[in-house]
């Protein structure tokens, strides 16, 4: 039998009208309402809005004539206003109630509908019939503070959820629209989808390359990190291949195209993403599952009760009515309908404080269940961007005067290195001077001019002869290159002075993120698109037994697939556009606040402020709000079950009918303090040590 994917309710497959086709595959829903989310969810939570807009200041009015202001003619104002709550806001909850009848089966709808029914049904009663009861009690402030609250919590949850759409269509935005058409001696613009293999194509510096290519001539610095999560910048020479959407950055190419359309590398990330969303399947609420039974057993409870009580024990019929009254406001699902919402709520707000930004209820949920971790590196446990980590000097040269001989020859560099060289210099309030020339050695470095006639040359090897590179200058560039350090060489007039290193630095917080999910018993395993030794560096910096290097996206998210295939319960960690499939396709997606769009529409948990650590914090306050809302079930439903015998009359045989002369106002106290109960339970999250 297949499950709603948007509440996780079993349906019958047999109406059509509540079913429909997305990506090639059939999905059955339990009411118009969820299909309706599922859909058009821009227009679900319109219509909330518009709902929420008219019951709250009803419910307001309504609360306010019940307790405070006692009117002569309150009592028809309150009737009036209950009823636009209940059969406008509320006819949500009817249909909702209309076709889970016809799938043969109850949800928190049904539960809604039905105890907001007894209430506003009884009072309508009491107001306009009296003499059938033996005291009146009238309960219109239950059904409507019922159905707001219910509305409230339901719409913020649309909120977080309406744009987790979105990362497909972030990830669409990133592919070029145009590419420049080499035709003989004339270049053509075309729309990317015209674009066919063997296509010659001319990449301009600062344009995205259109498809995936390999390269006939030129060389350039490319950023990959869309792609591979690698945060330096690649050279890429004639014969390489380049990956259409990623960034040429210092020079222009020429290209021939090898992928086009659904077959390049960003396309198929695309469709990765689109079947991973589509594959998840909601868990099953457990208040929509014990309400399956729980509701047609109060019906039954109180058609019984009351039939009983009056054709064998022949009490009357104003009693039975009463006695069947009784059990369904008993029943009410007031501390039921706000179980969940309250604590969810609740630890919303606690979240926020933290810098956490959680999209749905089922994410904390999940959160609650996590066993395994894994993690980016780029940008999640590093930075992101290189920065300087050691300034060697090899002639008589102190590291302020290499920094700024090489600030000199990097000051109108575009190149990632050459503004971490800026940065440092600024930061060390070096007043740097512009070159009188300056040359780009295409993939090796720079050679400047300085006001005082001096060549400064800075790159890697390539700029320099053997000659230059003695045996000390090796042993240093070998020693920093074993560390995972990119190192560029820096001479003034032919002598080598110094070597600046650089490396994307770990966070200050990933240390003690690390350490608090293993403390809590977390497995970790590090899986990154970048080299083995860097990976390894990483790794071992942070105590992390499980690494996997160099992996493309799809072999993320396959990992990730395994290790879930083994029972383990997965949150994936990520920022970058290469997360997207793997953080889609966990159990759990995490996405950094500071990453890429689409990454943070992938993520079920966004970590706002860019601290991993965050990532521990919402893994526990999942645990924490998962507790709550047991407890507020277990409270919710156990108040019931106590109550219920007593509405059916179980206590006649001791205090005879009379007992019915106030036990309308013990359904109203006991939903009261349930209602309590529930939501000074949940507001304890606030209060929870994180």
């Amino acid at each position: 039998m297949p499950t709603d994917p948007i509440c996780g309710m079993n349906v019958t497959n047999s109406d059509s009208k509540l079913m429909t086709i997305k990506n090639n595959k059939k999905y059955y829903f339990c009411s118009r309402g969820c299909k309706l989310q599922f859909e058009k969810p821009e227009k679900e939570l319109k219509l909330l809005k518009k709902s929420l807009i008219i019951s709250w200041p009803l419910t307001i009015i309504v609360i306010i004539l019940t307790y405070i202001l006692h009117l002569e003619y309150g009592n028809y104002i309150m009737f009036i206003l209950a009823s636009i709550i209940q059969f406008y806001a509320g006819q949500r909850f009817y249909a909702g109630t209309f076709d889970a009848i016809k799938n043969k089966s109850a949800n928190m709808d049904s539960l809604i509908a039905i105890g907001t029914t007894a209430a506003w049904l009884y009072s309508s009663i009491v107001i306009f019939m009296p003499s059938l009861f033996l005291i009146g009690g009238i309960y219109f402030d239950t059904s409507t503070i019922i159905i707001s609250l219910i509305l409230t919590g339901t719409y913020m949850q649309r909120i977080a959820e309406s744009k987790a759409s979105d990362a497909v269509s972030s990830l669409i935005a990133l592919e070029p629209k145009i590419a420049h058409v080499i035709n003989k001696d004339k270049i053509n613009d075309k729309q990317i989808e015209d674009i066919k293999i063997g296509d010659l194509l001319l990449v301009k510096s600062g344009e995205k390359i259109p498809t995936d290519s390999i390269i006939i001539d030129g060389i350039s610095s490319v950023d990959e990190s869309v792609i591979t999560g690698e945060s330096i910048p690649v050279t890429k020479k004639i014969g390489d291949k380049v990956i259409g959407g990623t960034i040429n950055l210092t020079s222009y190419l020429k290209i021939k195209a090898i992928k086009v359309g659904k077959d390049t590398a960003l396309s198929q990330i695309i469709k990765i993403v689109q079947d991973a969303a589509s594959s998840k399947v909601p868990i099953q609420k457990l208040a929509d599952k014990i309400s399956s039974y729980f509701v047609p057993i109060v019906i039954t409870i109180a058609i019984i009760s009351s039939s009983a009580w009056y054709l064998i024990a022949g009490i009357g019929l104003n009693t039975a009515i009463l006695i069947f009254v009784s059990v369904l406001i008993i029943a009410c699902p007031c501390a039921l309908g706000i179980a969940t919402p309250a604590a969810l709520l609740v630890s919303s707000g606690k979240a926020a404080k933290n810098g956490i930004l959680v999209k749905n209820g089922e994410s904390l949920q999940i959160a609650s269940k996590v066993n395994t971790i894994v993690l980016d590196k780029t940008g999640t446990l590093t930075k992101g961007k290189p920065d300087v980590t050691n300034i060697i000097s090899i002639a008589n040269y102190n590291n302020k005067q290499i920094l700024e001989y090489a600030a000199i020859a990097e000051i109108n560099s575009e190149h990632i290195l050459g503004k971490a060289i800026i940065n440092i210099a600024n930061r060390e309030k070096i007043k740097i001077q512009f070159p009188k020339k300056f040359k780009y050695k295409q993939g090796s470095g720079i050679i400047a001019i300085d006001k005082n006639k001096n060549e400064i040359v800075i790159g890697n090897r390539d700029l320099f002869n053997k000659n230059q590179l003695n045996s000390k200058i090796e042993k240093e560039l070998e020693k920093l290159e074993m560390h995972g350090k990119t190192v560029l060489i820096i001479s003034l007039n032919k002598n080598i002075i110094g070597l600046i290193a650089f490396a994307d630095i770990l966070k200050d917080e990933s240390k003690k993120a690390i350490n608090a999910f293993k403390n809590s018993g977390k497995e970790i395993w590090l899986i990154t698109g970048d080299n083995e030794r860097v990976a390894n560096i990483i790794a071992k910096e942070l105590h992390i037994k499980n690494i996997i290097a160099m992996a493309k996206p799809e072999e993320k998210m396959k990992k990730i697939q395994e290790l879930q295939k083994m029972g383990r319960i997965v949150a994936m960690i990520g920022d970058g556009i290469n997360d997207a499939p793997a953080i889609t396709k966990a159990n759990l997606g995490i996405a950094i606040g500071a990453g890429t769009d689409v990454a943070i529409q992938s993520g079920n948990i966004i970590l706002i402020n860019n601290n991993i650590y965050d990532a521990f914090i919402a893994l526990e306050l999942g645990k924490i709000t998962m507790n709550k809302i047991r407890q507020n079930l277990l409270w919710a439903f156990g108040y019931n079950i106590i109550l219920i015998p007593i509405a059916a009359g179980i206590l006649i045989p001791i205090f005879g009918i009379s007992i019915y002369n106030f036990l309308p106002i013990l359904a109203a106290i006991a939903m009261g303090f349930s209602s309590v109960t529930v939501i000074s339970n949940s507001l304890l999250i606030k209060i929870s040590k994180l």
